[in-house]
């Protein structure tokens, strides 16, 4: 399923915001982030295409039984307005993975693991603080799917990389806590409360890229 889950509006305010990511890319920030997570440059430059264009293809994993579908086309979280897909109606939600917001950052978190496998049980534990918290601060919203605080995981992600991870793993284990924990905490751990909310489509990774999973685990790193 390939959908823009963004009113004009917001693809305008996407292109404005694209030309300070590739501004911030000239002056190596995100590549930046990412060497300080570990992750070589190259691989890094890959990892940001491949979140940028995959916010946009998400991958059916299952069909849940649900209620009546939400009859709002357009739906308001923490101030951001998204479209609801359309698709023909059997009153149920379509559960799906979105590849730049979800399979690309457990991809870099299991390349960092594997390289830094010292590093891996402070990241389970950075990874079980930030689902926590963020499971405590996702709320379900009618039409649309599981909303969190967008700051509230790379906050929480930094402090566990900082305390856990000590000087020499506090990036990695930042990333892959806001990453793995946000996945987990917010969209795992609240499946069983998507039948309720009338979504045709539910998205495991979010909406798009850079108020995702993507966005999380850098500004932890940054923040870390």
């Amino acid at each position: 399923m390939i959908f823009g889950p963004f009113v004009f509006f917001y693809v305008v305010l996407l292109f404005v915001f694209l030309v300070f990511v590739f501004v911030a890319i000239e002056i190596h920030l995100i590549n930046y982030a990412f060497t300080l997570a570990g992750l070589p440059p190259q691989l890094a430059f890959a990892a940001l295409l491949g979140s940028l264009f995959g916010s946009y293809v998400n991958i059916p994993v299952a069909r849940l039984r649900g209620i009546e579908p939400h009859p709002v086309a357009m739906i308001t979280s923490y101030g951001v307005r998204y479209r609801v897909p359309r698709r023909r109606w059997d009153d149920s939600t379509m559960l799906a993975v979105n590849v730049g917001g979800a399979l690309v950052p457990v991809l870099v978190s299991v390349y960092l693991l594997a390289h830094q496998p010292e590093a891996l049980l402070q990241a389970m534990l950075a990874t079980a603080i930030v689902a926590l918290v963020v499971n405590r601060s996702a709320r379900p919203i009618r039409g649309l799917g599981i909303a969190t605080p967008m700051f509230i995981p790379p906050i929480v992600a930094a402090l566990a990389g900082y305390i856990l991870g000590g000087a020499a793993h506090a990036a990695p284990v930042a990333y892959v806590g806001g990453v793995l924990g946000t996945l987990i905490g917010a969209d795992i751990m609240n499946i069983g409360r998507l039948r309720d909310l009338g979504a045709p489509v539910a998205s495991i990774g979010g909406a798009g890229t850079f108020d995702g999973i993507f966005l999380t685990g850098l500004i932890a790193v940054l923040l870390a």
